[in-house]
């Protein structure tokens, strides 16, 4: 069963970069379609990135696209989600998300496990 650990948060300046890691405790990461969301405070969760269970399909909202990358090391049972040019508006709790449909629904609805989330502050 999957267990999510995420870590990397903290305060970063405008325009740093940041790299978010989760791990899955329970070994199984590799057979699972693996997500990040973020909820800024006052703001209702949003999708951030996705990537399939062989790391070869991915997708990213808009708001993060060219910025943000996501990729998995299935051998570590890791994801990561490499922040670049942060903003102040990138300011939230980011959380990682397990589920097995397709990397084309991005909806929250159908997660079947996620992370306790890890706090990202964007400020200078």
């Amino acid at each position: 069963q999957v267990q999510l650990v995420e870590s990397g948060g903290g305060l970063v300046q405008p325009g740093g970069s940041l790299t978010l890691s989760c791990v899955d405790t329970g070994g199984t990461l590799a057979s699972y379609t693996m997500r990040w969301f973020r909820q800024a405070p006052g703001n209702q969760r949003e999708f951030i990135a996705t990537i399939n269970w062989s790391g070869g399909i991915k997708k990213y909202a808009d708001s993060v696209k060219g910025r943000f990358t996501i990729s998995k090391d299935n051998d570590k049972n890791t994801v990561y989600l490499q922040m670049n040019s942060l903003k102040v508006k990138d300011t939230a709790v980011y959380y990682c998300a397990a589920d097995r449909r397709a990397t084309s629904v991005v909806d929250e609805a159908g997660v079947t496990c996620w992370g306790k989330g890890t706090l990202v502050t964007v400020s200078s």
